[in-house]
């Protein structure tokens, strides 16, 4: 179905000619005649069967725009999480494991830096310093690949990839490294002055032991806690730097749904969102019972 669009804007957002047979058709469509509340169990039943409509900018199925942006977004949200969580842990622990030395001074300043700088500040520094032409010009500035992609070798485009993958990721898991690195560093401080340690200390066990095998596990459950919360940022945290980057994926099509006031994107995007939250509390909870043995569904069940 067509409308006809004065110019300066796209989707429904700008005036649009409709004739009374258009306008009774579109409201039949979105089931804007019907009773508020049927039309929001039809919207819940479409949803369920992944049905998210058509969008108003191109009458594209919005599912199918969705499959295009989600894989990208998945790619740059989990390997960010994944690099916050393999540098971030380490370092707090090395900062805790030296306290009050230059090691965990340096630390502190590092994660200063990492909370100070906005994320689209460091994009600008990155692009700037590591990919324009006035001074390194080594990484890629935009995209995912490169022109020529499709006439790399297979470990030409894998190295295409990540040579494109470098900076974005940066700017994706600066934040959460320095959050997790503060909060594993304060967490396992914490249990070190736990009675359990102090017995294990009373028995003999030497302090790499202690430190290893009875403070850092009991010290991972609020690194689990905030797991849950940095699973909702693949959809939303990538909005500036997916914009910044000019990478394809969810997050820019968030912003530039926005910007075209299309709805039925916009939705699908914040049902996304919702179900990332849920996943991120049920990754939690898997996360509470391998650190803590004294969490057990089943007897929490019974």
């Amino acid at each position: 179905m067509k409308l006809q669009q004065s110019k300066g804007g796209g989707g429904l957002g700008t005036k649009s000619v409709l004739t009374d047979e258009t306008r009774a058709l579109l409201m039949a469509r979105y089931h804007l005649d019907k009773p508020i509340m049927l039309r929001y169990w039809l919207w819940l039943k479409e949803i369920a069967q992944l049905d998210f409509g058509h969008s108003f900018t191109d009458q594209r199925p919005v599912l199918e725009k969705i499959k295009e942006r989600l894989p990208v977004s998945l790619v740059f949200g989990i390997s960010s999480i994944l690099v916050a969580l393999l540098v971030g842990i380490p370092l707090g622990l090395l900062s805790a494991r030296y306290q009050n030395t230059w090691l965990d001074r340096g630390v502190a300043l590092l994660v200063i830096a990492m909370y100070s700088v906005p994320v689209y500040v460091l994009g600008i520094l990155l692009l700037t310093f590591l990919g324009g032409p006035d001074f390194l010009n080594f990484f890629p500035i935009y995209g995912i690949q490169s022109d020529a992609y499709d006439s790399l070798s297979f470990l030409g485009r894998v190295g295409d990839r990540l040579f494109h993958f470098v900076l974005p990721c940066i700017c994706y898991c600066i934040g959460s490294l320095a959050f997790i690195t503060q909060q594993q560093r304060a967490s396992i401080l914490d249990a070190l002055q736990q009675d359990y340690v102090r017995t294990a200390r009373a028995k003999g066990v030497s302090e790499f032991g202690v430190f290893l095998k009875h403070a850092f596990r009991n010290s991972l459950i609020p690194i689990a806690t905030i797991l849950g919360a940095m699973v909702p940022s693949i959809l939303g945290g990538g909005v500036i730097i997916e914009r910044l980057f000019s990478i394809p994926g969810l997050g820019l099509l968030s912003f530039e749904s926005l910007l075209e006031r299309d709805y039925p994107t916009i939705m699908a995007n914040f049902t996304i969102s919702a179900f990332l939250s849920l996943l991120g509390i049920f990754a939690s909870d898997l996360m509470y019972v391998l650190v803590d043995p004294r969490i057990d569904f089943e007897s929490e069940a019974e």
